[in-house]
């Protein structure tokens, strides 16, 4: 607890593979939101550090993402694992997750419509503080931190009807 995030990731870890760029970091697994780059500049690998950056260190799984990766296929993989684990006991976990899973992959396939990504912000909206256990809010912290930081990129698979990464 306390070690400098970036310094584990560089340092420690090796930084990114291949000499790429790191594109976002999810520093607590799968069901936290996703960093910037610059978002853990000065973030320390403990609970009030990580927070006070927008993320949270969750299970201690980081997952890294180089400037490779297209965000809107990660968002997809990330919904489609929750709408599978959903028990489907609260409504708005249970419609809500399959509901981004299908927008997600309606973008991510080249039939994105305008007002898709903020349709997407609304269900998780929703779904976040609703639901009887936090996996509500676990399904819906990705998705919607995947648009507020990566909008552009989002906007693009929408307007040109493909995955403009890479």
């Amino acid at each position: 607890m306390g070690y400098p995030f970036k310094k584990f990731l560089e340092e420690d870890c090796g930084g990114v593979p291949g000499g790429r760029k790191l594109k976002g970091v999810i520093p607590g697994g799968a069901s936290m939101p996703v960093l910037l780059p610059d978002e853990i500049d000065k973030v320390n690998l403990d609970y009030e550090s990580v927070q006070a950056a927008g993320s949270y260190l969750g299970s201690g799984g980081v997952i890294v993402m180089d400037e490779s990766t297209c965000m809107v296929r990660a968002a997809l993989n990330l919904s489609r694992f929750f709408a599978h684990e959903s028990c489907g006991q609260c409504s708005p976990c249970r419609e809500g997750c399959h509901w981004m899973e299908k927008i997600l992959h309606r973008i991510e396939y080249g039939q994105g419509e305008q007002g898709d990504l903020d349709l997407i912000l609304n269900i998780a909206g929703n779904i976040a503080g609703n639901t009887i256990c936090p996996f509500g809010d676990a399904a819906a912290w990705p998705p919607g931190a995947f648009i507020r930081k990566f909008r552009g990129e989002f906007e693009a698979h929408v307007a040109e009807k493909r995955c403009t990464v890479g």
